[in-house]
């Protein structure tokens, strides 16, 4: 079971394609601690009492913003036996402690990469960043333990003017040291006016089912996995030539679970304003065992006539 959480709406940089850039003017939301424990203990009795693996996964916002969130993952670790991972903008890498807490309280690190050098820069409205991600990536890499963990993975969002730099980007991942690049499309929901300008094309997508075989093959020489699989590529096509892709079924295509920072849980952060399940109601092991069942017993929402879930789509295959 792998369950996505989005503790916190705050972030740092300022991204033009995301809801959560820090120039926006929105109410910021971050989850209840308190209740983040209650929840965790009931997957940790889920996981005692199945034997099924958890995967818990922070996301924002900026995660590693929401205070004190490396100490709790490292109790619901070391207390539940719970497997926890965080998707961040990795602009507090460079502050004191925060790799080795890092190595500490974490299984999976995914880090939020777009371009090179300025370039990159410029996309996140974080000037320096680079060269900080650099750094920071490195250590953590150099700084894992025996078992490797935690796993580092890059994510990219790809964009018609970044996409010629992505084989270049995969090359510099490398050099630090990853162990997974994967990649998006850039989405159009959060903000339309970014997307308009910047989308990938229909030709775009015939470079990338040109050039993605090769430099899967050249990441693989250097012990990094480049997800990159037909049906992934698909979805991308389809987005970029406006043909929707309906998924009424997606439970047996979807690991995952997603809360968000009210506690509201979905499917998928797509159909959260559609759930009236939340957290609250979730009050034994026995009610977490059900939860996809449950989930999946609901009528499909409207965005479910184009589904945009990257992990519906083989976002993670080969």
């Amino acid at each position: 079971m792998i369950v996505l959480w989005r503790i916190s709406t705050l972030c740092n940089l300022a991204c033009g394609f995301c809801a959560y850039d820090r120039r926006l003017r929105l109410p910021r939301q971050e989850v209840d601690s308190a209740e983040v424990e209650r929840f965790a203990s009931l997957l940790g009795e889920h996981r005692r009492t199945s034997g099924e693996d958890v995967l818990l996964s922070w996301l924002g916002g900026e995660p590693l913003l929401w205070p004190g969130v490396l100490a709790l993952s490292q109790r619901l670790r070391e207390q539940h036996g719970l497997r926890v991972s965080v998707t961040t903008n990795g602009s507090t890498l460079h502050r004191p402690g925060v790799i080795d807490a890092m190595v500490m309280a974490l299984d999976e690190v995914t880090i939020s990469v777009d371009d090179i050098g300025e370039a990159h820069e410029r996309l996140r409205g974080w000037p320096g960043g680079w060269r900080r991600l650099e750094q920071g990536v490195s250590r953590l890499a150099a700084q894992r333990g025996t078992h490797g963990t935690p796993k580092l993975r890059i994510n990219t969002v790809l964009m018609h003017d970044t996409l010629e730099r992505f084989p270049a980007l995969c090359e510099r991942l490398a050099d630090w040291g990853v162990d997974e690049i994967t990649f998006n499309q850039l989405g159009g929901r959060d903000r339309p006016e970014f997307h308009a300008g910047h989308a990938l094309r229909a030709a775009d997508i015939i470079w990338l089912r040109a050039n993605l075989p090769a430099l899967v093959e050249r990441m693989a020489a250097r012990g990094v996995r480049l997800c990159a699989h037909d049906a992934y590529l698909d979805r991308f096509e389809a987005s970029a030539s406006g043909r929707a892709i309906a998924v009424t079924d997606c439970a047996p295509r979807r690991p995952s679970i997603f809360i968000d920072e009210h506690g509201r849980i979905a499917a998928c952060s797509f159909t959260v304003d559609h759930s009236p399940m939340t957290t609250g109601d979730v009050r034994t092991a026995r009610d977490i065992a059900t939860l996809r069942a449950r989930l999946a017993a609901r009528q499909p929402a409207a965005v479910c006539g184009d589904c945009p879930s990257t992990q519906v789509f083989a976002k993670f295959g080969t």
